[in-house]
């Protein structure tokens, strides 16, 4: 029975159940069946092809790393054969052929610790052997020279006769005395967290900011912060430490695998004393001290911290991006949200988009990826952490329903249980405006997530810590005005985004301001159609990349392609449809109506609610209302004004036993129970009819 590499908890080898996939394996063996699916390996380029990536693992197995499956077109990628990745195994087949999936880690220092597959068994890799007790060492590194003024605060090694010995071996008197000499202090402060202790700096040695530290590298430091995170690998232990200026991985060595400094966790406020050092091209602190700062260290270094943050966070005040009396009026609310966005990026907290799954869902989505994604590279150096830290996240049926808040809230706990990541802020886009995605959004809070809303209606406001409401021009409008205020830099970016997101009657303010970015009237709705065209296909999928072709990498043709297929898929439909519409006549108002459930293809394009705006533009001089009846809901279509609510109630009067509801913002849908569609119909046409 030995202990966990992670946790320290009783196992069978070096890992237990709960922290596998945090760990990353060297592959000793020589055949494929000796891999073990699920596990994280460190494999090298071998070469490419067009459906993917051929992925060296140790040096005799090779296995496929599909297009399909990574985060990035295959020709964005920057690897060249021979470069480390690091993949899963997914699967392997009988006959020797590896299946692997990409790993959002590409780097050691991402995963929590490190193994050696071997045929015999997992072993601790070479270099995280236990050093020789009467060797100094400084963050599993050999000492040197420029050691001689370091400060352990490992718990101190004895020998046969049980005398203290510090880093250079001497008696614990030896180094009291040396300790005073140097710094003018007794020996060292001992934290109150269980016994790591830290010596007083150099009283010429003063803090350091960590964005100061790329000029300090082979010098001793004092850095003060919060602890982000805590991984442990087969050697060090991992403190990734954020202070007002940036973060900064620490490495403190206890033993092989061994977990130093034990007591201390995410969040505590502490200060490090070590080497700078260049480790795999990063910048790295080689602890030889840290201690937990309490009371008035710790205020000062928290107070430093949230007034540099505060600093940082708050908006530049900017323009919007044209005249929008919708959008000057909610201008306050807008920087509070750019604001919370700016925040959690500083703080080390994913931001996480759900958006509706529409052309306009997306386009406003993508505003905000767009100003995000930059701030998110400067505040992290991993190279991946675009991945990390910011993710988009349709919603097929445009609510924030149970479903997707309890899938939310699973990944939010297994990436704070795994990877110590903080809870993310959720930006809604489109949705989370009504009362039915009050239940979702209310399980959120139960966490303490933060949560902001761009969106029609504001009956759900009181859920959210910033809410927009879009009531008089689109999400994109108000998403986009949002995206300069967190980042003014990408404004050229974006002032075309609002004109794709106008199906009809563009406001001239915005089409002008298009127009000068060169992009027309027939340019932007290519877009607006092949966005659309995107985001029915997979869409619970962000397709990042494609998306930022269509809208920011001036992929014309590729839009104009796409745009061939939307327009010809939606007139087949159409031309299905039209000859399948019912009209009816109650008290001088004609109402069309559309077998959904019959007429139209559900699991293929266009959706059924942009069928129905389509045809409804194209039908509304005959019949000004539009009912589309599906098994379980009810679409309506309208050219003057219509209370929904108000249509809801005379439904459910009519039909007492449907359960009617009312959907998502903007959508106008009811739900029904699938036995009463036939009262709702009825119901409906009578209560559309009397309202319109």
């Amino acid at each position: 029975m030995g202990s966990c590499i992670i946790c320290g908890t009783s196992t069978d080898g070096y890992i237990c159940e709960s922290h596998e996939e945090d760990v990353v394996f060297e592959f000793e063996g020589s055949h494929a069946n000796q891999l073990t699916p699920g596990r994280f390996y460190r494999g090298s380029v071998d070469g490419f092809a067009e459906f993917g990536v051929f992925i060296d693992i140790g040096d005799s197995v090779t296995g496929l790393l599909h297009r399909s499956e990574l985060d990035s077109r295959l020709e964005s990628l920057d690897w060249d054969s021979g470069d480390t990745v690091y993949v899963q195994v997914t699967d392997v087949h009988d006959n020797g052929n590896v299946d692997l999936t990409w790993s959002i880690r590409q780097a050691d220092r991402e995963f929590r610790g490190s193994l050696v597959d071997t045929p015999e068994g997992d072993e601790l890799p070479d270099d995280a052997e236990a050093p020789d007790p009467n060797e100094r060492a400084v963050a599993g590194r050999p000492a040197t020279d420029a050691d001689e003024s370091a400060v352990t605060t490992d718990e101190p090694q004895t020998d046969e006769s049980s005398a203290t010995v510090d880093i250079d071996g001497a008696s614990e008197s030896e180094t009291d005395t040396s300790t005073e000499r140097a710094t003018g202090t007794s020996a060292a402060s001992t934290a109150d967290d269980g016994g790591a202790t830290l010596a007083e700096p150099d009283e010429e040695r003063e803090r350091v900011a960590i964005d100061e530290l790329e000029s300090r590298v082979g010098d001793e430091v004092r850095v003060e912060g919060t602890v982000a995170s805590v991984r442990q690998t087969g050697g060090p232990t991992v403190f990734t430490l954020h202070d007002e200026s940036g973060t900064v991985d620490c490495a403190a060595f206890e033993e092989a695998g061994v977990r130093a400094y034990p007591d201390v966790e995410q969040g505590a406020v502490v200060a490090i004393e070590g080497r700078v050092e260049r480790h795999r091209e990063e910048i790295q602190v080689e602890a030889s001290g840290l201690a937990v700062l309490d009371d008035e260290e710790r205020e000062a270094v928290e107070d430093r911290m949230e007034e540099a943050l505060a600093e940082q966070a708050q908006p530049e005040a900017v323009a919007p991006l044209a005249e929008d009396e919708a959008v000057d009026d909610r201008l306050d609310e807008i920087r509070d949200l750019a604001g919370l966005i700016r925040r959690a990026v500083l703080d080390s907290r994913p931001v996480i988009v759900r958006h509706d799954a529409s052309a306009d869902g997306y386009v406003a989505a993508s505003a905000i990826e767009r100003a995000t994604l930059p701030l998110v590279r400067d505040e992290h150096a991993q190279r991946d952490a675009e991945y990390h830290y910011f993710d988009r996240r349709p919603l097929g049926e445009g609510v924030y329903d149970m479903n997707s808040a309890t899938r939310d809230v699973t990944k939010m706990l297994d990436a704070n249980e795994r990877h110590d990541e903080k809870f993310p802020l959720f930006v809604f886009c489109g949705v989370g405006g009504t009362g039915a995605s009050k239940d979702g959004l209310e399980l959120l809070s139960v966490y303490d997530a933060d949560r902001a809303v761009v969106s029609d209606g504001a009956t759900n406001g009181e859920t959210a810590e910033a809410f927009v409401d879009t009531a008089g021009t689109t999400a994109t409008a108000i998403a986009a005005t949002v995206a300069v205020h967190v980042d003014p830099d990408v404004r050229d970016d974006l002032e075309h985004l609002p004109a794709v997101s106008f199906w009809e009657e563009t406001p001239a303010a915005y089409a002008d301001l298009a127009s000068e970015m060169e992009y027309d009237a027939d340019r932007t709705r290519d877009l607006r159609q092949s966005v659309a065209l995107v985001a029915n296909y997979q869409a619970y999928e962000d397709k990042r990349e494609l998306v930022a072709d269509l809208l920011f990498d001036g992929r014309e043709s590729l839009a104009t392609r796409l745009a061939t297929q939307f327009r010809e898929k939606l007139d087949t439909a159409l031309d299905t449809a039209r000859a399948h519409l019912e009209q009816h006549e109650v008290d001088g108002t004609v109402v069309s109506v559309l077998d959904t459930d019959a007429f139209t293809h559900r699991y293929d394009f266009p959706p059924t609610g942009l069928l129905c705006d389509e045809l409804h533009r194209r039908t509304r001089d005959d019949a000004p209302v539009l009912l589309g009846i599906g098994e379980d809901e009810l679409l309506v279509r309208h050219v003057d004004a219509l209370d929904l609510d108000a249509v809801a109630t005379d439904v459910a009067d009519g039909a007492p036993d449907a359960d009617v509801s009312v959907g998502a913002a903007g959508d106008d849908r009811l739900t029904f129970l699938v036995g009463e569609r036939e009262a709702v119909r009825e119901a409906a046409i009578e209560a559309v009819a009397e309202r319109s």
